[in-house]
């Protein structure tokens, strides 16, 4: 007996075999339950997620012997001879080979023929998109108004490119793609079936592959049976597909938080030698941030993770902003790719800008921290008025005292400027008020205005940086409530609105500005004043008259 694939092996029979698309498979039988069918349905979606799929099944409920019914018996003579491609009342028809007007007449010409064994004539017309517009003009009177033994299932990848007069005379139903997860998990069910072993990476890599197509799936899922010997392994599997470790992907961009240029090419080295497609790899590079953005933001997300240590641990060493600019600078790499002298190129060169960019000016520096010497300046070659945030602390903890005493309310501004933490956990120290410390406690209030800022993994890094200060049994408390005093980002703000009333004022008074104004019958906009460094406001600060 000749070996049928997968594919076909476990395409559904009825829509309780249906995995995923809930929406269109209870509206369909709500429908055939009521007896209210249309005439005319539009199954639309990406490849490989059922469009085919559920016509058939529908033609098998509207001509199952039992009657018209939701849940077809699949023994009947009409049941099997769908199931088996041969049933006559059932017309598919690929559009992408008939898409001449002719054959399309031709095709309407038999409409008006009662069907020969079954209860309904079913047309299904796959890629329909594909017809010209002369076809769907044959089409469309039949469409509007086909006789009551006919039905028409359409189904199309495209359905943009299907006139507005097609698509108003069909019920349409988007297919979507399906999760990974829920991929693997009916994968992993076939597996047992079958009685082939496989392990729960290797099924969940090819579920990933499929980017949201089950037929897909299927597919790779025969090729990896094929390739492996018949034990699904992850090392196989991830050469079959081309893919590589992701340990990689966290070694570059440990490297980029670490302002390791060595160790940045060397990790692109590994990953040459075994990626078939770079843009794969900054895709999965891309995915890796994408993680670490949502574990910053909702430390508890991915805790079923594999790799949650590693994506915890390189979120420690990157600002939340941070990891915002380098996914920002991949998608730009990813577009860019076709552009570069050669794939490789262009994915170094997209791992080199991480590296390199720098995203920050000084007035955003913390105080307290040091500056560069004039030596390391003129010899990086960089603009002094800028540093870089990656990889970088407010303030280097062998600068602070540890084991100092409890800090005083009033000193908390200056404290909270000079701890060792970025991102959030700087933003939470910013916007709190010291309400109690002791040898082995400190109090903190933040306003209930900026309590999204609290959450258990951002003030966990805060207590461990104070923890060096003060000694590993503090511990620290923040609780929601109106602050009684000045926060250090309230300070901050006070100390911006002085310095751009001076620049403001200063500008004002320059008698250059002044002759400007009035030859020209202008005045300063303050809205648009912005002083950009300590330096002399007049000359530092930019300005734009207003008429």
């Amino acid at each position: 007996m000749s070996y049928q694939v997968l594919a076909r092996k476990w395409r559904p029979k009825h829509f309780g075999e249906m995995v995923g698309q809930e929406h269109v498979v209870r509206a369909l039988r709500n429908a055939l339950d009521a007896d209210r069918m249309h005439h005319a349905f539009l199954f639309t979606g990406t490849r490989g997620v059922g469009k085919t799929t559920v016509a058939r099944i529908l033609a098998k409920c509207l001509n199952c012997e039992t009657g018209v019914t939701s849940t077809p018996c699949g023994e009947c003579a009409s049941c099997r001879e769908i199931d088996e491609g041969r049933f006559v009342d059932l017309l598919e028809v690929d559009a992408a080979s008939r898409s001449k007007v002719d054959e399309t007449r031709e095709l309407m010409d038999n409409v008006q023929f009662a069907p020969t064994r079954g209860r309904f004539k079913v047309y299904l017309i796959d890629e329909v998109h594909m017809f010209s517009d002369k076809s769907f003009n044959a089409l469309l009177k039949t469409l509007e108004e086909p006789p009551p033994h006919v039905k028409f299932l359409l189904a199309t990848t495209d359905p943009q490119k299907l006139p507005i007069t097609v698509l108003s005379r069909c019920l349409q139903f988007n297919l979507k793609r399906l999760p990974a997860d829920q991929i693997a998990g009916h994968l992993e069910e076939i597996l047992q079936d079958e009685g082939i072993e496989a392990s729960r990476e290797a099924v969940r890599m090819i579920a990933v592959a499929a980017d949201g197509s089950m037929r897909d799936a299927l597919s790779l899922l025969d090729q990896a049976i094929a390739f492996s010997g018949g034990k699904l392994e992850s090392p196989e599997v991830r050469a079959m597909l081309g893919a590589f470790e992701s340990g990689h992907v966290f070694g570059v961009l440990d490297a980029i938080a670490d302002r390791d240029a060595r160790g940045v090419m060397s990790a692109v080295e590994q990953i040459a030698g075994e990626v078939a497609d770079f843009g794969d790899a900054l895709a999965e590079v891309l995915s890796v941030l994408q993680k670490v953005a949502l574990v910053q933001t909702i430390p508890d997300a991915l805790d079923d993770a594999p790799d949650m240590d590693r994506l915890k641990q390189l979120g420690s060493k990157l600002a939340a902003e941070d990891v915002q600019l380098l996914y920002q600078i991949g998608l730009i790499g990813r577009r860019d790719l076709p552009l570069a002298p050669d794939a490789r190129t262009g994915f170094e060169m997209t791992m080199l800008r991480m590296l390199a960019f720098q995203p920050a000016v000084e007035k955003d520096t913390p105080r307290g921290v040091p500056e560069p010497s004039a030596g390391a300046r003129a010899g990086s070659g960089r603009n002094p008025a800028r540093k870089s945030r990656l990889g970088a602390k407010p303030e280097p903890a062998s600068s602070l005292r540890t084991g100092s005493p409890p800090p005083a309310p009033d000193e908390w501004p200056e404290l909270a400027e000079r701890l060792p933490v970025n991102g959030l956990a700087r933003e939470l120290a910013a916007n709190c008020t010291l309400k109690e410390a002791t040898p082995n406690r400190i109090r903190l209030a933040l306003a209930p205005a900026r309590g999204q800022l609290l959450t258990a993994g951002v003030q966990q890094k805060l207590e461990n940086a104070l923890r060096k200060l003060y000694g590993e049994n503090l511990t620290l408390k923040i609780e929601i409530e109106k602050a009684s005093g000045d926060t250090p980002a309230s300070i901050r703000k006070r100390e911006d609105e002085t310095r751009l009333a001076r620049a403001v004022e200063a500008i004002r008074s320059d008698a250059v500005v002044q002759d400007l104004c009035k030859t020209f019958g202008t005045e300063v906009d303050p809205d648009l004043v912005q002083p950009v460094s300590e330096a002399p406001i007049e000359t530092d600060s930019h300005t734009r008259m207003k008429t």
